[in-house]
């Protein structure tokens, strides 16, 4: 039994930010029901090429998008906006713990959906709103896009090339980070919420944003504007407050070092042939790296051109110095220690046969975190849902199904 196998989970949430934070929810025990809209589905179903392929190799109906963040759920198909699904979803309320929901501020409430209307059902329940800005200050209504809030909240400030460089200029993150990491923080902050239920028996609302999040997962580099008073800029692949600690182009390939210390500087350019430049003054130290990086780099760069990144990789690891390869996404699956890990899964789908899965991070001694199910298809659960949860007879259940209901 999973660590929150007592915890059942509402997801009104659609897209990326509310799904990721269900999903772990799931990973962790707790049973999840996913409402989507009937004939349509959450958003993420449509967002492909690429879909799950079936055992003959055709596509199934499933994207690869909404796999990604949708196991371990059950899946029902809801209108809310009919008072028929609005009551449907109340009486879910019922018997769950916790309502996750990513709608516009204030948009659940003309269905009666909201905090104050469930929490007049459920006192004790745990409602989760994730939004772009949050519900209050003058963005409160604005939509909130991961993109937009990359840039919005200074990620994308100090990502990308340094302007005077060739491809200078600002980047947004190969992943969704907001999203994400907004998902991960609510995660967290629901985990505390069920933890304060069962001390006091109080519930609460929870009121996450992706802008907070943006500025607060910039830890140090937060810190550093507000304890400098000076707004950082790109560094590309390289690091404001160490040298070297950056990427370097092999005779065939790209590696990483990340020198953290003096006597690391010198194994690595004692593995280049190049010990001397650890004597040079101007080089001896981090301080003096830093101060004259543009001298220093460029001959750093010519020195790693003169061998393969799998030279440099076994003559690095030899010498301690932290180093790595870049890799594309078919070397990391192959790699040997992330086969080692267990993290690539493949588990068992109605239509594709076998589903390939990447497997949760959290690894737990005790409690495991287990696949019990594979990402729904759409509206997979709901007869079940009706039936078994709300004691629904087959003749309620086919007349929602004949009105467009579910």
């Amino acid at each position: 039994m999973g660590a929150l196998s007592h915890i059942r989970v509402l997801d009104l949430s659609r897209v990326l930010a509310g799904p990721w934070c269900a999903q772990n929810l799931a990973d962790l025990g707790a049973q999840v029901i996913k409402v989507e809209r009937p004939g349509a589905g959450d958003d993420t179903r449509h967002w492909g090429p690429p879909f799950a392929k079936d055992p003959n190799g055709q596509d199934t109906t499933e994207s690869a998008y909404y796999i990604s963040i949708n196991r371990n759920k059950k899946s029902i198909t809801l209108d809310i906006s009919t008072p028929e699904g609005q009551a449907i979803v109340r009486d879910l309320v019922k018997t769950s713990d916790v309502v996750i929901e990513n709608y516009k501020v204030g948009q659940l409430a003309k269905y009666g959906l909201d905090y104050l209307s469930l929490c007049a059902i459920k006192p004790n329940l745990i409602y989760c709103s994730i939004t772009g800005f949050g519900q209050s200050g003058p963005y409160q209504q604005r939509p909130g896009y991961d993109f937009i809030l990359q840039g919005m909240g200074g990620f994308m400030s100090i990502t990308g090339e340094a302007d005077h460089l060739p491809g200078g200029g600002p980047q947004k993150a190969g992943v969704a980070i907001v999203d994400l990491f907004t998902g991960m923080y609510a995660s967290s902050a629901i985990l505390a919420a069920v933890i304060h239920r069962d001390r006091s028996g109080e519930g609460q609302y929870i009121d996450m944003a992706l802008l907070d999040t943006q500025v607060a997962m910039l830890a140090n580099i937060s810190s550093n504007y507000l304890c400098s008073g000076v707004s950082p800029h790109r560094w590309g692949n390289a690091h404001p407050n160490v040298v070297p600690y950056q990427t370097f182009q092999t005779s065939d390939s790209w590696i990483i070092v990340a020198v953290g210390n003096d006597s690391q500087f010198r194994n690595f350019v004692k593995a280049g042939n190049r010990e001397a430049l650890a004597d040079d003054p101007r080089f001896a130290t981090n301080p003096a790296r830093i101060e004259h990086r543009a001298s220093l780099i460029p001959l750093l760069v010519e020195m790693v051109k003169e061998k393969t990144k799998a030279q440099w990789i076994t003559l690095l690891e030899a010498a301690g110095v932290p180093c790595g390869p870049i890799n594309n996404l078919q070397e990391v699956f192959e790699n040997e220690q992330v086969i080692a890990r267990g993290i690539e899964m493949h588990v068992p789908h109605p239509t594709a046969g076998t589903m390939k899965l990447v497997a949760s991070p959290m690894r737990l001694s005790k409690t495991p975190v287990e696949v019990r199910m594979p990402p729904p298809l759409l509206g997979q659960h709901t007869d079940e849902v009706l039936r078994n949860e709300l004691g629904m007879s087959a003749s309620q259940i086919n007349e929602l199904h004949q009105r467009g209901i579910v």
